[in-house]
C-alpha cells in the first residue's frame, strides 16, 4: 500500500508515509471486509459510510501538514481511521461523529491502539465545525460539502489548515484553506468523491 498507492502517487511526506504504515488499517475494517483493508478503493463501513481509500487519507493528511501538538479538528470520523493517523502524528485530535454507534466503535479502535488520549471523539452535527474548542491549527473534513461554510474558515488558527471536499453530490474538488489573518487563500488539489457532508454546512438531511 505505502510503496505502490502512495509513494508511487507523489505522496512524498515522511512522517506521512511512516504513520500510514505504522496504523493498521485492518483494523479500521469490519471483519468480512479486511480482504480489502489496504486495497486501493474506499470500504464499506456501518450507518452507510465509508473508510477512505489510503491515497486519500494520505493526501489529505500531507495538505493539512500537522506539526506535534497541534490542535485539529476532525469533521466525520467514521471508522476513526483518519483521525489515528493524525494522533499518531503527535496532533491533538478532536473527532465530530453524527451516528452515535460509529463514535462507539471509533472510541473502542483508539483505545485498543493506545491512542484514545490523543482523541477527543464527540456525537453532534459537525457540518459547521465545533466553535466551542476553537481556533485549530487544522481542520479535515471526510464527507462532501457544496461550498465551503464560512464557519469552518472562522474557526481555523492564523496559519490554519483546511482541507475539504467541496462540489455536487456525484464529484467534488479536493479544496486546501489557509488562513492569514483575514484572508484565506484557496487551491484545488484534484477531484475525488465522498458521502456527503449531512447538516447546516452541508447537505439538506432530507435528502439522505
Amino acid at each position: 500500500m505505502v510503496s505502490e498507492q502512495l509513494r508511487g502517487r507523489g505522496i512524498g511526506d515522511p512522517r506521512v508515509l511512516a504513520a500510514m504504515e505504522a496504523v493498521p488499517r485492518d483494523r479500521f475494517v469490519d471483519e468480512r471486509l479486511r480482504h480489502r483493508a489496504y486495497a486501493d478503493e474506499a470500504v464499506p463501513i456501518d450507518a452507510g459510510q465509508t473508510i477512505s481509500q489510503p491515497y486519500m487519507v494520505a493526501r489529505m493528511t500531507e495538505l493539512l501538514a500537522p506539526r506535534e501538538g497541534d490542535r485539529v479538528l476532525e469533521l466525520g470520523t467514521g471508522s476513526g481511521y483518519q483521525a489515528a493517523i493524525l494522533a499518531w502524528l503527535g496532533a491533538r485530535v478532536i473527532t465530530i461523529e453524527r451516528h452515535a454507534d460509529l463514535a462507539f466503535g471509533a472510541r473502542h479502535r483508539l483505545e485498543s491502539l493506545g491512542l484514545a488520549g490523543s482523541v477527543e471523539v464527540r456525537v453532534a452535527d459537525g457540518s459547521l465545525g465545533y466553535p466551542a474548542k476553537a481556533p485549530y491549527d487544522g481542520i479535515v473534513v471526510t464527507a462532501a460539502a457544496p461550498a465551503i461554510p464560512a464557519e469552518l474558515r472562522d474557526q481555523l488558527a492564523d496559519g490554519g489548515r483546511l482541507v475539504i471536499p467541496v462540489g455536487p453530490r456525484d464529484q467534488q474538488v479536493l479544496m486546501l484553506v489557509v488562513r492569514h489573518g483575514q484572508e484565506w487563500l484557496e487551491s484545488p488539489h484534484g477531484a475525488c468523491v465522498f458521502v456527503p457532508l449531512v447538516g447546516p454546512g452541508g447537505f439538506p438531511e432530507t435528502m439522505y
